[in-house]
């Protein structure tokens, strides 16, 4: 059985961002983009490297490329949940594209930019589709009359995915399957409808010898980190429930139970992030930027629902102490 996450970033980036995989990281852009957008061969323009993840360079751990016919591809992957993911998604696809531009080029020589964002929890309300894709239409005609055709952004949500081996019919249900079914898989016992495609049986062979010691550690602190958030979450929902119920109690009626556990999600979110959630966020700033500077620790300990929620969604994405805290 896979003893790696793939859907941990850190080890997202190394199985599909390295040179060694790049026919993973193709097959896996090709399973979501249009036919008109296949890719053939492409080029890693931010390949992984532990050396600069531990200096500080890949703390966003998304995979840059750009393709044989000049299409430039941003590839994440988002184990975290984060709130302001849509905005985020669009700020990295707009760097994206005017990284393009060097002194002297023209806007005529931009090239179509695709971002893909392969998230493991819901973000696209009212859907049930797992792979979602965005482009700039007229509102009017439903079409974009071969204009702004450079920007395309998808999400594919991996919790919505939930099809069974047999249900599998395309590339995105293999990739998906992986991708959330990986602790079942070895190359012993990988069912036909994932065998049959020689991607995913190199990337389920590759995945547990990719790391050495040293990257073993950093993916452990790295799943330690999620699991920690994933916890918060957690508490504060077992208090949301505790408090609604204790409301309802007081109001006495069968509404009163439905009304008080309306307000207790309220309360007990505002509870378990206000009295809960500042150590925690100070344990793990710590445990990614070191001793925290006393402009931090003052911050966090004033801090409102509204600022701790808002870091709380950022630290694990964001690259330096002062980003997590200049969210708002």
């Amino acid at each position: 059985m896979c003893k790696i996450n793939p859907r941990v970033d850190f080890a997202f980036k190394k199985l599909f961002g390295s040179e060694e995989n790049k026919d993973l990281l193709i097959s896996l852009i090709n399973a979501i983009v249009s036919q008109r957008d296949q890719v053939v061969e492409l080029e890693l323009k931010n390949p992984y490297n532990l050396a600069d993840y531990q200096a500080g360079k890949m703390s966003i751990l998304d995979i840059k490329a750009k393709a044989e016919n000049g299409q430039w591809f941003n590839v994440e992957m988002q184990i975290g949940e984060d709130r302001n993911f849509d905005k985020r998604a669009i700020y990295y696809w707009a760097k994206l594209v005017t990284e393009q531009l060097g002194e002297g080029m023209i806007y005529k020589e931009l090239n179509k930019t695709i971002s893909i964002n392969i998230l493991d929890y819901d973000l696209v309300p009212d859907t049930t589709e797992v792979h979602s894709c965005y482009k700039i239409i007229n509102i009017a005609t439903g079409k974009n009359h071969g204009l702004h055709d450079v920007f395309e952004l998808h999400y594919i949500e991996l919790k919505k995915f939930t099809k069974t081996y047999h249900e599998i019919q395309s590339a995105l249900d293999r990739w998906s399957s992986f991708l959330t079914t990986a602790h079942q898989l070895d190359r012993e016992h990988t069912p036909k409808e994932l065998a049959s495609d020689k991607n995913i049986v190199k990337a389920i062979a590759a995945i547990d010898r990719m790391f050495n010691e040293e990257e073993r550690k950093v993916y452990e602190v790295r799943l330690q980190e999620f699991t920690d958030v994933a916890s918060i979450i957690a508490s504060g929902a077992e208090k949301n429930i505790a408090k609604g119920v204790e409301i309802g109690m007081e109001i006495g009626m069968e509404k009163g139970v439905e009304i008080g556990m309306e307000k207790g999600a309220v309360i007990g979110r505002v509870g378990g992030v206000v009295e809960g959630q500042s150590k925690l966020l100070k344990r793990l700033l710590e445990r990614r930027f070191g001793t925290l500077p006393q402009w931090a620790t003052e911050k966090l300990s004033s801090a409102s629902e509204h600022e701790l929620e808002s870091w709380g969604d950022s630290i694990l994405s964001a690259p330096t102490l002062e980003a997590v805290f200049n969210q708002i």
